[in-house]
């Protein structure tokens, strides 16, 4: 039950299911933490007595035998409230989900895990837990915290704004290209409102089926349709007093668009297949890459929705419009994923320079991606080479083969007419294998005993997985041959 004799804290895992628990470990240590695991939540606790400072957070299973999830929680924060605690069930209940707030825990993910929601918000839990103590703040002081780590004009105005946006109750509509940072400004918004201490939840509008972005909206009643098992609340229901954020507004379905009109007029709905009335009290913020003057021109946005939800806009600039700010970012994203202990590879001033020359058409995430790469790699002279080859508009001459599950390997997809939440579940679950996997192979340059080693699983476990994945990569050499030369840093678009 001890951590490891490494540098850094440790992060606390208290679940009972031998897979999950396993999964939480690679995806932890591939993202450089220790890691300590727990059973049950008598073993979380008797952790936390015996070293409390060995441990920066805690990731706590709601379902568990001895003593659950809940339970564990209110025991946690009643001795430490400064630990932060993030909860994890594979039921998004919404009573648990309330529950888990108010007994103090910091934010909630739903089994399957994708690797990157476990990094987002553990990222933001060690961030809390390091920050230093502010002297008696007051309870309803506006966060001013430099959000955006911004020098650039345009954008230290619009963080000017945000005290003074975030205490309105109106709608805002954030408009800005894809990676530009529109949720880290509506979670800023919440942070700066009276409802700070509420619930803050997100729908991403293009990333689900309408029906499904329907029920995760609005919630279902039992029987409503077929694997309707159990009555389930809605954002809207789950968000109550606090702010919803509907991210790719301009992706909803026109046929939803009428019913989240109806919402933002009277904050009355009815479940799918329900009949009560549900009344509730909630900010919402929409935000899209579209042009949605355009889309209502072309019949795909409603004109009245558009207005309901503009009474205050924000435009973020791209960030080829604020290059004062690529650097800083830079040196930011590399504090952010430097793995514990690891040493810091030096940002050259021929390396500063081609940043800052960059296009960057994914903006903000392209740039972190791009960083998180080079962490891996820690070759400058290559990440040099690739960012003057992407800013002048040519493939590299040698780039490597994409890294990407192959389509022979999968299991086949349901057309998405018929498709079913468990077919969701299931290909989440693969892609936070595979991200956790690929990880530990480029921190390892592809040699696969190393990274079983480091994964701490059967080297023919490893294989195994990398085949039922489709993990494929330019090394295909045996295990134990000589480590390739390193990958050109490869940033992720969207």
């Amino acid at each position: 039950m001890h951590p490891a004799n490494t540098n850094g804290r440790a992060i606390l895992v208290g679940e009972d299911e031998a897979e999950v628990r396993g999964y939480l470990e690679m995806a932890l240590k591939c993202m450089g933490h220790r890691v300590v695991l727990a059973q049950d939540g008598e073993e979380v606790l008797a952790c936390v007595r015996e070293s409390r400072a060995e441990f920066g957070a805690v990731v706590l299973d709601v379902m568990m035998p001895r003593k659950n999830g809940l339970d564990t929680l209110r025991e946690l924060h009643a001795s430490d409230p400064s630990l932060p605690v993030i909860m994890i069930s594979g039921l998004m209940s919404g009573s648990n989900i309330v529950t888990a707030m108010k007994l103090g825990a910091m934010d909630f993910l739903c089994k399957p895990i994708a690797h990157e929601d476990l990094r987002t918000v553990l990222g933001r839990a060690l961030e809390q837990a390091m920050a230093e103590p502010q002297a008696a703040p007051a309870e309803t002081a506006p966060v001013t915290n430099g959000a955006f780590h911004s020098t650039a004009p345009c954008m230290r105005e619009i963080e000017g704004m945000i005290p003074m946006i975030g205490w309105s109750e109106a709608p805002v509509l954030i408009l800005g290209e894809t990676g530009s940072g529109k949720e880290i400004a509506a979670r800023q918004l919440h942070a700066n409102s009276p409802r700070a201490n509420k619930p803050f939840l997100k729908l991403n509008c293009a990333a689900l089926p309408p029906d499904l972005v329907e029920s995760e909206l609005f919630g279902y009643e039992r029987g409503a349709f077929t694997g309707a098992f159990q009555k389930k609340a809605g954002l809207f229901e789950l968000a109550n007093g606090g702010t919803v954020l509907l991210d790719e507004i301009g992706d909803m379905d026109v046929r939803l668009q009428a019913k989240l009109l109806q919402v933002l007029q009277d904050f009355e709905f009815q479940r799918i297949g329900g009949k009560e009335t549900i009344r509730v009290d909630v900010r919402v913020i929409a935000a899209t890459h579209r042009d949605l003057e355009k889309c209502i021109t072309e019949n795909t946005f409603r004109e009245d929705l558009y207005y309901r939800l503009n009474v205050i806009s924000m435009h973020l600039p791209p960030l080829r419009e604020r290059r004062e700010d690529i650097v800083p970012l830079a040196e930011y994203f590399m504090r952010k994923h430097q793995a514990q202990g690891a040493p810091m590879p030096l940002l050259t001033g021929e390396l500063k320079r081609a940043l800052v020359a960059g296009n960057w058409p994914g903006n903000v995430r392209e740039l972190e991606n791009s960083i998180r790469r080079f962490l891996v790699m820690g070759n400058v002279d290559a990440a040099v080479r690739e960012l003057q080859i992407k800013a002048n508009g040519r493939p590299p001459a040698a780039a490597p083969v994409p890294i990407r599950p192959n389509p022979a390997t999968q299991p086949a997809v349901a057309p998405a007419a018929s498709s079913s939440i468990l077919d969701e579940v299931v290909k989440v679950k693969q892609q936070a294998e595979t991200d956790a996997i690929v990880a530990a192979l480029d921190a390892k340059h592809w040699n696969r005993k190393q990274a079983a080693k480091a994964l701490k699983i059967d080297y023919k476990a490893l294989l195994y997985k990398m085949k039922k994945l489709g993990i494929e990569g330019k090394n295909n050499s045996p295990a134990g041959a000589p480590e390739p030369e390193p990958h050109h840093i490869t940033a992720a678009h969207g």
